[in-house]
């Protein structure tokens, strides 16, 4: 029986990122990719594109070290919107207004706004170097490395930003994101040789200096309204290109974030709300 097995869980949205959240920390023992495939297909099985477990906090001054979980049972370092979602259920729980959960891609720092629906997340520094990502070959210059699809003379995508938010990202600068079959590229791109632990992969078009319209194809998850670490990473890609200003409005499939790449620290902070509880 899966360790997952007969524990309540609390099925969310965040802006369209279908999440899960499971509240083990009572509960002792390790959980395993083959447990969160079978939340998801057992019978009367649960949907999901990420599934965050609560399990005993290791450090302390944290609320929980929260394992996070693709819909294909591979195990994610981040995920932005997903602990957005733990940030509103733990924080219904206690009159704090900031928490600190741990990630296997480190600390995380949550704040509740004054509103009770809008929540920032601290997803910490961004990874630009070859080996951070990770790839499997040298690119001194990660802003746009050698990469495409289609013909070598007229590639259909190509140059994309890569970087790291706990998870590897590339981004393709595009001016229409619906002007690709997404679905058809981003199994193909995922699973690129160059990307060793595979990517998500992001269509991105730069409205202006402080707009960015996405689309992304979530590595494990498949096609996705929303992905947090994505549009951040694409975020901090486009000012790394002097395109954008450091905090930028995003506009995803299902809905909208704010992302601002602090300057004093150069970490990443992601505010956004509306978490509307689908079972």
């Amino acid at each position: 029986m899966s360790a997952l097995a007969n524990h309540s869980f609390a099925k969310m949205n965040g802006i369209g990122n279908e999440i899960v959240v499971i509240d083990m920390r009572d509960t002792a023992g390790p959980i395993t990719p083959a447990d969160a495939r079978a939340v998801a297909k057992a019978d009367g099985g649960i949907a999901y594109d990420q599934l965050m477990v609560l399990q005993k906090p290791r450090l302390p001054g944290t609320e929980a070290f929260v394992s996070i979980y693709n819909n294909d049972g591979s195990e994610a370092g981040a995920c932005g919107n997903g602990m957005r979602c733990v940030a509103r259920q733990t924080f219904a729980e206690t009159d704090k207004t900031g928490l600190t959960f741990e990630t296997r891609a480190g600390l995380i720092n949550c704040w509740r706004a004054a509103d009770g629906e809008t929540f920032t997340v601290d997803m910490g520094m961004p990874k630009f170097g070859w080996q951070d990502i990770p790839l499997a070959e040298e690119f001194r210059d990660t802003r746009g490395i050698e990469l495409q699809i289609g013909p070598i003379d007229a590639p259909i995508l190509h140059t994309p930003s890569v970087a790291s938010m706990g998870n590897p990202h590339a981004i393709f600068w595009v001016d229409d994101i619906h002007a690709y079959d997404l679905e058809r590229f981003g199994p193909l791109l995922e699973n690129h040789p160059i990307f060793p632990e595979r990517a998500n992969i992001t269509l991105a078009h730069i409205v202006d200096r402080e707009h960015i319209v996405m689309r992304t194809w979530e590595r494990g998850a498949g096609l996705t309204k929303a992905c947090g670490t994505a549009a951040c990473a694409t975020a901090v890609s486009a000012a790394r290109l002097r395109r954008t200003e450091r905090k930028v409005h995003m506009t995803l499939p299902g809905g909208e974030l704010v992302i601002d790449w602090r300057e004093s620290d150069d970490h990443v902070l992601m505010t956004g709300g509306l978490f509307a509880s689908v079972a």
